[in-house]
């Protein structure tokens, strides 16, 4: 299993790029998002990938995190979805934008993305609600990867350490329900909680989507 690729971007299409690995070539498929925030052609780049084998063919879909590619695997494990579809909701909503909709029971929200209809869109929020607080918890970059197979060209760049700083984004999705799952809440009442403030505050770090969440956890007079 090729789990992550790290090589020079060789040429990229609608829907896929080619990755040079020492001189080996990886045609991988990403969602929009993914393709639009890539580095252009020649430069390094690392994705996490997923190998779909099927009788008559084998795919690489790359993503530039670990949610991102744990939310494609989901997605893809719900009747009816495929990696088509899958791409098209991560492109449309990104993987924080997926949680946050399937946590608050959203479909219309995943509805909006390209080939996804209403009633695929209640199934997969129905399916995957109480899998959305394990996603929601990870956290972490290709950059920020320590471990799992690599395959990194002889040239590459050398990284240099991260400075330590506050987690945002993903990380402080995961620490703040942590946080609440120490309070006691319990994972779906935490992860809807969570999803709704980091809605309202797409910046917010960790303490502050916990002051956040447990406003909206508090008995209501």
């Amino acid at each position: 299993m090729i789990g992550r690729l790290t090589g020079r971007l060789d040429y990229r299409a609608a829907d896929h790029v080619l990755i040079d690995v020492r001189g080996v070539g990886y045609i991988v498929y990403c969602s929009d998002r993914t393709l639009a925030a890539l580095p252009g052609n020649g430069e390094a780049v690392s994705l996490y990938t997923d190998l779909v084998v099927r009788e008559d063919l084998m795919q690489l879909f790359g993503f530039p995190s670990l949610v991102e590619k744990e939310w494609h695997r989901l997605l893809m494990s719900v009747q009816g979805v495929g990696a088509k579809v899958s791409l098209a909701i991560l492109g449309t909503l990104g993987p924080d934008g997926v949680g946050r909709a399937i946590a608050l029971g959203d479909w219309a929200s995943v509805k909006a993305a390209k080939g996804v209809g209403p009633k695929t869109a209640q199934r997969i929020v129905l399916d995957l609600k109480d899998k959305a607080p394990g996603v929601m918890a990870m956290g972490g970059t290709v950059a920020d990867a320590m471990d799992g197979p690599v395959l990194e060209p002889e040239e590459a760049p050398a990284e240099k350490p991260a400075a330590k700083r506050k987690p945002a984004g993903p990380n402080a999705q995961a620490g703040a329900l942590s946080a609440l799952g120490n309070l006691g809440y319990g994972p779906s009442e935490a992860a809807a909680a969570v999803a709704e403030a980091a809605s309202a505050e797409p910046e917010a770090g960790e303490a502050a989507l916990i002051r956040a969440a447990l406003k909206l956890l508090a008995p209501k007079p």
